[in-house]
């Protein structure tokens, strides 16, 4: 999460706040001695709201090699100085495994307001263009 947040106050330059943690994934334990590395990228900017894709690394110094450990998705809100949202910069991805989880943050944003109610899954064009083609 503090990963997270440093990613997207950077990207906003203003505080910003947890919203949702999503697809967190586990694929391997980090083993006490292993060094922890952990990237967080902003993967999108909507209004007020930015998704951060964040990947967990495991490295072993006595075996000498890195490991995948950890993946998830935070969504962070920017804040004006009243604690309320506030707009967020665009954001322009540029390698092609930005774009690739650039254009996969709306369906992922798409999924996560349906599941908590806040959008009819009728009205969910870029999810469903995903499974409909």
């Amino acid at each position: 999460d503090i990963a997270a947040g440093m990613a997207s106050g950077k990207h906003c330059n203003a505080p910003a706040m947890t919203a949702s943690v999503d697809n967190l994934s586990f694929k391997n334990p980090i083993k006490l001695g292993n060094i922890v590395h952990i990237q967080a990228k902003v993967s999108r900017a909507f209004n007020t709201s930015m998704e951060i894709h964040l990947k967990v690394w495991g490295e072993d110094l006595q075996q000498q090699y890195r490991y995948e450990s950890n993946e998830a998705y935070f969504t962070f809100v920017a804040l004006d100085p009243n604690r309320k949202p506030r707009p967020v910069p665009a954001l322009i991805p540029e390698t092609e495994e930005e774009i690739k989880v650039f254009d996969g943050a709306l369906r992922r944003r798409q999924l996560r307001l349906i599941l908590a109610g806040k959008m009819h899954p009728d009205d969910a064009s870029e999810l469903r263009s995903y499974f409909i083609k």
